[in-house]
């Protein structure tokens, strides 16, 4: 199946990616200290969301990620909402995105983000994967998500931050039953550059990833940027697969006190993207703690290695 990522891949070799979204809601007066995280905006200022993706357009991103990573239909019942106002919820971070797309004449694509259901629990379960529910459990959770999502118009779905490797395999099959039209990427939430959080071998998850034509990509997010280019190798013994990368702007996060510590001591975007097209990344971008400007230091780099 030829995807809207296969067909601007090849026409542009390589893509570029957006950075983290609740890291600028932060900067913009949104409180994120919530079960909902980021997708508290889309409760009352989606203007801000809209402005965030836009600032990632004209860094030189070329595919947004919407924000529903940790929006989903039980924390939003939670709140208080009808499953109604829930979906609706959905589909306005999808036109979110679709209004900052709207001011740029290039083609450019929005992948509906699918966070892990260890994000729903809000306990740092997607740096652990340590929990366990059924493929009918995993699949009732996300469904009503990607229903919003691809009747709102995405152009793929992006399986983000994926630390489980059953969670995994519920979502592709769920995907192939329900979206046989749609396309998606698979990103895993790694503990180290071997395994995923839970413990399965990247290389296994990736080549089980490989099997499904509606599988598009293959890669790693929200991961230490020295996990990168060693992770990448791996993958790219494991999979043709187009490979993607976001990982983390090099701060480390405790997911005890949810808190950030910076690092200045972190290499610079600049040094290392080289690096990971070389070890055959075709999809780059910023995941924690990300900004436009690195988004725009990776486009850079991304753009003259377009030229060789």
């Amino acid at each position: 199946m030829k995807s809207p990522l296969d067909t601007a891949l090849s026409q542009q070799k390589l893509l570029v990616l957006d950075g983290a979204m609740a890291t600028e809601l932060e900067k913009a007066g949104v409180d994120t200290a919530n079960e909902l995280w980021s997708a508290t905006a889309l409760l009352a200022e989606p203007e801000k969301i809209t402005a965030v993706h836009q600032a990632y357009f004209a860094a030189g991103a070329q595919i947004a990620t919407t924000n529903t990573y940790q929006a989903n239909l039980p924390a939003f019942i939670k709140q208080g909402m009808s499953s109604a106002d829930a979906q609706q919820l959905f589909k306005q971070a999808v036109q979110c995105a679709q209004l900052a797309a709207a001011n740029f004449e290039n083609d450019l694509l929005i992948a509906g983000s699918v966070g892990p259901y260890g994000a729903y629990l809000a306990d740092g379960s997607e740096y652990t994967g340590a929990y366990r529910q059924t493929q009918t459990a995993y699949q009732s959770f996300h469904y009503p998500r990607m229903a919003a999502l691809a009747t709102a118009g995405v152009d793929l779905f992006a399986f983000e931050t994926q630390p489980n490797f059953a969670e995994v395999k519920a979502l592709i099959d769920l995907l192939a039953v329900k979206f046989p039209q749609m396309t998606a990427w698979v990103s895993f939430s790694i503990k180290d550059e071997k395994h995923l959080c839970d413990g399965t071998s990247l290389v296994k998850a990736a080549q089980y990833a490989a099997q499904f034509s509606q599988i598009t990509a293959i890669g790693i997010n929200c991961t230490a940027l020295e996990n990168v280019e060693p992770a990448l190798l791996r993958l790219q013994a494991a999979t043709n697969k187009p490979l993607i990368v976001y990982p983390n702007n090099g701060d480390r996060y405790d997911p005890q006190t949810k808190k950030w510590q910076s690092n200045p001591q972190a290499a610079s975007f600049s040094d290392l993207v080289p690096k990971w097209i070389a070890a055959g990344a075709k999809i780059i971008g910023g995941c924690c703690r990300t900004n436009p400007d690195d988004i725009h230091e990776i486009a850079t780099v991304v753009d003259a290695n377009r030229k060789k």
